[in-house]
């Protein structure tokens, strides 16, 4: 059977909403550096909520069959831990199917542009990441209610 993208036609618009979340695990020197602000490619903060928003939106370039939607509300948010950076992100629209793409990969974007920025603080060596990893990135919430 072919691939193809499901059909929705019928379906009513509704409020969808889904949050996602997901972690990428540093070495504490370079949290105390995101902390600081003292990156050499800039504010690691920022430019993951920068990235969250603009990886929701492009959703259906990157997962094949996804349904292009018009999202209404995205609200990344990045905290900072003990060895971690957890990245969660809410997005919201009234359309036919849920966000819940658009959540997770919103999170991936986050997380990636924070691996981009913080690389040549976590690179051994050897020029490996041991203990750079990113973890965890899940849906931790969906809404779906009628108007």
């Amino acid at each position: 059977m072919p691939f193809h993208q499901v059909d929705i036609s019928e379906k009513p618009v509704v409020y969808r909403e889904a949050v996602a979340a997901g972690r990428i695990k540093l070495k504490r020197s370079t949290i105390e550096l995101i902390k600081k602000r003292k990156l050499e490619k800039g504010d690691a903060v920022s430019l993951a909520e920068v990235a969250a928003i603009s990886g929701s939106k492009r959703t259906p370039e990157l997962v094949a069959l996804c349904h292009p939607l018009k999202i209404e509300e995205v609200q990344p948010r990045v905290r900072l831990g003990d060895g971690w950076v957890e990245v969660t992100v809410k997005v919201a629209t009234h359309e036919k199917t849920g966000v819940e793409m658009e959540a997770l990969t919103a999170v991936s974007a986050a997380l990636l542009n924070i691996w981009d920025v913080t690389k040549a603080y976590e690179k051994d060596a050897d020029g490996q990441y041991p203990g750079t990893a990113i973890e965890s990135i899940r849906v931790v919430k969906k809404v779906k209610r009628a108007r």
